[in-house]
This record gives structure tokens, C-alpha cells and sequence, in this order.
């Protein structure tokens, strides 16, 4: 995955910074801030990359993100077409873990609010009735003028997020940041090429040269920072790309293979079950059960 870039937000004039985005196309920039950040797609499709995770995303995508953790939610391709009649719309809520004063989330009341900040550091996402409540109050925090009442109006969902019992981590326990601001340019060829090629076989001494390495240096190097194989990252990608042709498409799962980048539909099948834990056809299932 490529190297994230540290992104300097704007200070905040409040405790907290609430933005709604609508762009022709979400920040195509792998980055990390000090900040936390509880995000929501509103309109968009593409694949999201946190950490050391890759999954498809669509509207109704919520996360929330802890402080220098590496995102980006990378728009499908359409959406960067010069004419294209896309759009995506996000709200995002930035705030540090001292938003309330250095000692607010240290009081014994808190102590779920502690435990959601600490979880949150791994990533967190949520899908069921807490993602649809979080939603509509997202949707009103965004409509509070600012004072006492947006704040309240944030600590609620804080709560209601910390009391929920159906979040899901997003990174692997034990994943870190180890991002270089110096490498971000070497790793981003290396990533936008995966991206834009993963339909078609991709040579690893194209990709290796792309950073200029020897291939096995480049495994060795890709390993270390994305705390995956670089064949582990291309399968995840390739197989986001499936699930997403399986939630908005009619087509066969073996067109469906060869519009991933898959030869064989063996191959297709086996990588696709070794990513999600399920085949594409109970993959689908499960998603129209939701």
C-alpha cells in the first residue's frame, strides 16, 4: 500500500470541526492527522483503505478513525472522468481526544467514552440500527448552530456509538503507522499503479522498478509497511473491486472474475473466500440479508 502522507488540517475555531463534503470525488490521497475523525459516505462509491485494510465502500459507509491512522476512501473511476455526472457527499466530524478539557474523558463517567477513543484507534465501523441512528444524527449535527447544543448534540453520538454492541475493528491487532513522509512519492506511483491496472496482469518487476528496487527488495520493503504481501494487496484489491460488481451488477460471477482481473475462475474463487471468508455467491447473500 502506498506510503500515507502526514495532512495538516486547519485549526479548529471550536472543540470540534464539522464538514460536509461534496466533491466530484473524495481526497485521492492516502493520509494521517492527529486528529480523530468519525466519517460517513453519504454518496459515493470506490474502495476504502485504512490502515492495513482494504474493503469496498457505498453509501451509508460509517467510521470512525483514531488519531494518525492512514485512510483514504479512494472514488471508482468514473467519478474522476472529466465530464462525469458523479458526485460523492461525506459528512466528517474532526476532533482530538482533549476537545473537552486534558481531563474530561479521565472522570469514572467516561469510562465508555475512554474505551470507544482507545478502540478507535484500530479503526471502528458500524452497520445495523447504530449505523442508521448515527446517520440521521450526523445529518442534524450538521443543521445545530454552533454552541452548547452542537456539542451536546456530538456527545450523544459519542455515547450512543460507545454503548452499541456492533462495531467492527477495521486494521489487524498489533498494525502501526510506520509512514515516511520522504517515501510518499516513491509509494504513491506504486499504489495508484495497482489501482489503475489491477484488471490486467501485473508484472512485479514493472511495479518493483515503479520504486525502484530490485523485486525482492521491493517485497521485502512492501511487506514491512503495509504489514502485508504486495500479492496480498493486489488479491484485496481485486476482490473489493468483485464485491462491489456483486452488490451493484447482474453479471456472472465468472464475467464478474474476468472484470477483477482473474483468468480462472478457480483462482478467482479460492483468493476471493482467502479475502471475506466466503464464496461470492454467500458473500451475496449475506449482503442482501442486511
Amino acid at each position: 500500500m502506498k506510503q500515507a502522507l502526514r495532512k495538516d488540517l486547519e485549526p479548529l475555531s471550536g472543540s470540534f470541526a464539522v464538514r460536509e463534503l461534496v466533491e466530484p470525488h473524495f481526497d485521492p490521497n492516502w493520509h494521517f492527522h492527529p486528529h480523530y475523525q468519525l466519517f460517513l459516505v453519504e454518496e459515493g462509491t470506490g474502495t476504502r483503505f485504512i490502515g492495513d485494510s482494504i474493503r469496498p465502500f457505498i453509501e451509508g459507509d460509517l467510521v470512525m478513525l483514531g488519531p494518525n491512522l492512514p485512510h483514504l476512501w479512494r472514488s471508482d473511476k468514473p467519478y474522476f472522468d472529466t465530464h462525469s455526472p458523479l458526485r460523492t457527499r461525506g459528512i466528517v466530524v474532526y476532533f482530538t481526544e482533549n476537545f473537552l478539557g486534558d481531563s474530561f474523558f479521565q472522570h469514572q463517567e467516561m469510562g465508555l467514552l475512554r474505551d470507544l477513543l482507545d478502540d478507535a484507534r484500530r479503526g471502528l465501523e458500524w452497520t445495523g440500527p447504530t449505523q442508521q441512528r448515527t446517520i440521521l444524527s450526523l445529518r442534524q449535527l450538521c443543521q445545530t448552530p454552533p454552541g452548547f447544543g452542537r456539542v451536546l448534540a456530538f456527545m450523544t453520538i459519542l455515547h450512543d456509538l460507545s454503548v452499541a454492541n456492533a462495531h467492527r475493528y477495521i486494521t489487524t491487532i498489533g498494525y502501526t503507522n510506520t509512514a515516511k513522509q520522504s517515501e510518499t512519492d516513491r509509494i504513491q506511483l506504486v499504489h495508484d499503479y495497482v489501482l489503475g491496472h489491477f484488471h490486467d496482469h501485473i508484472n512485479l518487476d514493472t511495479v518493483a522498478d515503479l520504486a525502484g528496487m530490485t523485486p525482492s527488495a521491493f517485497c521485502r520493503y512492501f511487506k514491512t509497511r503495509a504489514n502485508k504481501t504486495f500479492s496480498d494487496f493486489v488479491a484485496e484489491v481485486r476482490v473489493g473491486h468483485a464485491c462491489k460488481l456483486l452488490m451493484d451488477t447482474e453479471l456472472s460471477v465468472t464475467q464478474i472474475s474476468f472484470e477483477s482481473g482473474y483468468r480462472t475462475l478457480s483462482n478467482f474463487n479460492r483468493q476471493f473466500k482467502e479475502v471475506t471468508g466466503q464464496t461470492p455467491s454467500g458473500y451475496l447473500r449475506t449482503y442482501r440479508m442486511v
